[in-house]
């Protein structure tokens, strides 16, 4: 899942961890984006999962750099996480095959660019595969 856009909720400041755990519950297992006015982020199941991985080393984020769509000037974070293969079946075998915004496919990290897909998706998909090495691939 190459691409997702990354947005607080509400008036709350921004946190792209935050914001990104969200955006995996989202497009992976088909979450609502409604979370409900006593949505606490830091007691749901799913994100301490995650940050609890994170911390443990099990799942690693980083920052490949900014991008800008040429069209329309929208400029892009773009991101990388990696995930232990025991912890992804963990926190992500309930995948969806279709979710809010479309389908849902997987593909082999090191096989050809998947189409379509958004221009920010394959800059983030050429640089993981440039810096594999540096992201522990």
């Amino acid at each position: 899942m190459p691409v997702g856009v990354f947005q607080p909720l509400g008036d709350e400041p921004p946190d792209l961890w935050q914001c990104m755990v969200r955006e995996y519950a989202e497009e992976f297992l088909g979450a609502d984006e409604d979370y409900g006015d006593d949505f606490v982020q830091d007691d749901w199941p799913f994100h301490q999962a995650m940050t609890s991985a994170r911390d443990e080393g099990r799942l690693r984020a980083h920052f490949l750099g900014l991008g800008v769509d040429p069209l329309t000037f929208a400029l892009d974070l773009l991101t990388v996480v990696v995930v232990d293969d025991a912890l992804f079946g963990g926190l992500f075998g309930d995948l969806v095959a279709v979710n809010d915004e479309g389908e849902v496919s997987m593909a082999p990290f090191g096989g050809p660019v998947p189409r379509p897909m958004q221009p920010a998706g394959a800059a983030a998909l050429g640089l993981a595969r440039r810096h594999r090495a540096a992201l522990g691939l």
